[in-house]
């Protein structure tokens, strides 16, 4: 695993990055050679923020924790990561189990518009890698980043696809229409 520091207002010392590296080897047998690491460690008034992103093919894994000590943080990011791997097992073995669940998805009903000109100003710009992944997948990837919807390329249509978590928890998907 390739593992990327970047320090915000503090200076990383060689123990707390062989502490990293020591906590993250136990991901070793679940994630490729390939794998990315990100570790963001931040200084807020008085209190340190770790930030750990894991990319793995089309798999994203991220936490984050604030306290008064790094280490602390550190602790608490891989204990949730650890957790967001242990959910995905279950969920993917539950998948298997009990098979597809395209029938969980439901188109929006209403559209939605935008009545008053507004000036809208973007605050952030991301980009991200579009890989094509099945629909669960997609789901599953919402999910360990914590997102409330996640774009993606439908690996069954080969078009770009939105699934998000209604307001009742329910999934919805997405899909552009056929004109």
């Amino acid at each position: 695993m390739k593992i990327t520091y970047v320090a915000r207002k503090v200076n990383l010392r060689d123990n707390f990055k062989d502490r990293v590296e020591q906590k993250l080897s136990k991901f070793s047998k679940i994630f490729s050679e390939n794998a990315e690491a990100t570790v963001v460690v931040t200084l807020e008034k008085n209190r340190q923020k770790v930030e750990i992103t894991i990319k793995d093919n089309s798999m994203v894994f991220r936490a984050e924790s604030t306290m008064l000590e790094m280490n602390d943080a550190l602790d608490k990011v891989i204990d949730l990561i650890s957790g967001q791997l242990r959910k995905h097992k279950t969920r993917l073995s539950k998948r298997i189990k009990t098979g597809s669940i395209d029938d969980l998805f439901t188109a929006p009903e209403e559209d939605v518009t935008m009545d008053d000109e507004e000036d809208l100003d973007i605050v952030r710009r991301k980009q991200i890698p579009v890989k094509p992944v099945s629909v669960e997948e997609a789901i599953l990837q919402m999910e360990m980043v914590g997102h409330q919807f996640y774009m993606f390329l439908n690996a069954d249509t080969n078009l770009i696809n939105v699934v998000y978590i209604r307001k009742d928890g329910s999934y919805g998907l997405l899909e552009p229409a056929d004109d």
